[in-house]
């Protein structure tokens, strides 16, 4: 006799390996035009299925949980990060949450090293000038940036990305510093060179790049305001491939626009994808459209653990990316 395939609704395009194999082994509805769903669609969704599959750009807040179907189970969100999710509510009311955590790790760090670099040698600049025919010749004083051999990188958030950042940031000549929630072990320490600092402010003040890499949560949004920023020195540079609610954006923008520090490299926004209109202008800030983990490897790797903890949960056990309201 055949096994019963569970329901799965599927909300944006996956890489085709991934959608192939959810669709052998799964009752899987795909989406197949990659349009948004809206808020009925979701509500639809959620009605019908006993496991959704959305990304981090479906907002599944307590609204929408509070009117889902009997046979919802589980979601098993396609993204390292929950905060389009409602998680402490869906534990409420039975329904387990996943996530795609360590995958994404070395892509993302890449993208952050990618962009301290562009945003200290100005890459991006340089880069239009030659497309648009400007181009005239090398030039003594033109066009410099700043060296970041012997900087000082602070990091934000020494979590798995952060300390794939500090690797290859020591390999690039920076002095390595972080804030976190603790240190982390004396090994790592010592192998990265990392200097600690328990005050967020202190190590702010004192750095040539900061790189936030820690989660969105409500103890993090606008944990670099415009109060923090402040204290930055004019020529710091701030890179962002976390969540763009960490760092007050306005204000981020104001900033730039008064040269009060010298750049910024930003893959994330705070009201994505909707971008403050003052970034657009400014010629001393990176802006890219959130593709830190846009692999061809990365995002199969993510509809792999998606598909690992739907079969987990089906076959009656806790599957091993179970998002916990007290994780988060």
């Amino acid at each position: 006799m055949a096994v019963r395939k569970p329901k799965v609704i599927v909300t944006r395009k996956l890489p085709d390996p991934v959608e192939t194999r959810m669709r052998e082994l799964f009752d899987t509805e795909l989406n197949l035009t990659d349009q948004p769903m809206g808020q009925d669609e979701l509500l639809d969704a959620l009605q019908r299925a006993e496991v959704l599959v959305p990304t981090i750009t479906d907002r599944i807040d307590s609204r929408l949980l509070s009117r889902a179907g009997p046979s919802l189970k589980l979601i098993a969100n396609f993204g390292a990060g929950v905060d389009n999710i409602d998680v402490a509510t869906a534990n409420a009311r039975g329904i387990t949450v996943t996530n795609t955590p360590g995958v994404l790790t070395e892509d993302t760090a890449d993208m952050t090293m990618a962009l301290i670099l562009a945003s200290a040698r100005r890459v991006v600049e340089g880069a239009q000038v030659v497309q648009s025919g400007g181009f005239q010749g090398w030039s003594p004083t033109w066009m410099m940036g700043r060296r970041i051999y012997g900087k000082r990188l602070g990091i934000v958030g020494m979590g798995r990305i952060g300390q794939a950042v500090a690797k290859r940031a020591k390999a690039f000549g920076l002095q390595i510093h972080y804030h976190n929630r603790k240190p982390v072990s004396p090994r790592i320490e010592e192998e990265l060179e990392a200097t600690y600092w328990e005050s967020l402010d202190q190590m702010l003040a004192r750095m040539d790049v900061v790189s936030v890499n820690c989660p969105h949560t409500p103890a993090t949004f606008h944990l670099l305001s415009a109060r923090r920023m402040k204290l930055l020195q004019p020529h710091a540079i701030l890179v962002n491939t976390a969540r763009g609610e960490v760092i007050d954006e306005a204000a981020l923008a104001n900033m730039l626009a008064r040269g009060e520090i010298a750049g910024a490299g930003l893959d994330v926004y705070e009201h994505e994808p909707a971008i403050n209109p003052k970034l657009l202008k400014l010629p001393n800030v990176v802006l890219l459209p959130h593709m830190g983990s846009a692999t061809v490897e990365g995002r199969i790797d993510m509809g792999e653990k998606v598909i690992i903890n739907i079969k987990t949960y089906m076959d009656g056990h806790r599957p091993p990316d179970r998002v916990i309201p007290a994780m988060l």
